[in-house]
């Protein structure tokens, strides 16, 4: 899945905005999601190969979010049920495991 000019720079600014209502630094969430900084930057910045980490750390954000008894900034481009997606594995964003490395 491609997105366009429009809907990538819609998506860095919701992962950003939901990033900033968890009140989590990246240290922290690279570590309750077992990976690195590194890695966390390259997907806020959609710089990552693996879209199914994309979609791990967007499900992670909106947890920790409502966990706050917060609104979560809604994903345009990034919505909907990932089930629905035949480019995702479903098994890999349920399991929440990350892909190896930083690419």
């Amino acid at each position: 899945m491609s997105l366009t000019k429009d809907q990538k720079i819609a998506t860095k600014q919701e992962l950003a905005d939901n990033l900033a209502l968890t009140n989590l630094t990246i240290a922290e969430i690279a570590a309750d999601l077992n990976t690195s900084e590194a890695k966390i930057e390259r997907i806020l910045n959609l710089k990552q190969n693996s879209l199914n980490d994309g979609w791990i750390f967007r499900n992670y954000l909106l947890k920790k979010v409502a966990e706050k008894g917060l609104t979560p900034v809604p994903f345009t481009a990034i919505g909907g049920d990932y089930h629905d997606y035949w480019f995702l594995d479903s098994r890999i964003i349920e399991a929440g495991v990350m892909s190896k490395g930083n690419r």
